[in-house]
């Protein structure tokens, strides 16, 4: 008995080939081609995620570097405040400061006496009692020079008595009491009134 495919001629052998061919290329294309397709749709999807990913690190980085910008800033400004108002008296650097201004001045530092502390409402005052000797002219560079120092130094309660004429010029020597006040920040506990110890 002969088979279907025997009673076709040699034309419907081919459109019958031709049809298996297409329908395996179909099959082929829904299987292969659309599982490529999802793969390509999945891989799309991963790389907008790590885009994403990626300008959400560099946003991150940007504020990161901002942070660390202001934090160098807030730094540096902290450390210019704390040579205007240290958190301690600091009665060396004070002393020397007014020591090496003096030196500056031409003035001679006679004697410097640290007195009592006193706490104000937002700082504590750093009192010193100084004597200097020296040319008028170089009394007030001196105090110009404190005026000048990074540190807030006040000169209050100045008495000057005139010494007398020096030997080489017609130059009066003048003797000079005063009050040198430097100033702190106020420490945790520290009340407005209280009287502080006497600093050496």
């Amino acid at each position: 008995m002969a088979s279907p495919l025997d009673r076709l001629g040699v034309l419907g052998k081919i459109i019958v080939t031709v049809v298996v061919l297409a329908l395996a290329a179909g099959v082929y294309f829904v299987v292969f081609f659309s599982d490529l397709s999802t793969q390509e749709d999945a891989a799309n999807s991963t790389k907008q995620q790590l885009l994403q990913k990626l300008n959400a690190a560099e946003d991150a980085k940007a504020d990161y570097q901002k942070d660390v910008d202001e934090k160098t800033r807030k730094e540096q400004v902290a450390a210019q405040q704390k040579k205007v108002l240290p958190d301690d008296a600091e009665m060396p650097s004070f002393l020397g400061a007014i020591q090496n201004t003096a030196s500056a001045s031409g003035v001679s530092l006679t004697s410097y006496t640290p007195q009592d502390e006193y706490v104000a409402q937002y700082y504590a005052k750093v009192p010193m009692a100084l004597t200097i000797s020296g040319r008028f002219h170089q009394v007030a560079r001196f105090f110009y020079g404190v005026g000048q120092l990074d540190r807030i130094i006040n000169v209050e309660d100045i008495d000057l008595k005139v010494k007398g004429a020096t030997d080489k010029s017609d130059e009066v020597i003048v003797d000079v009491k005063c009050l040198a006040t430097a100033f702190r920040a106020l420490k945790q506990g520290e009340t407005q009134g209280q009287q502080g110890r006497r600093r050496r």
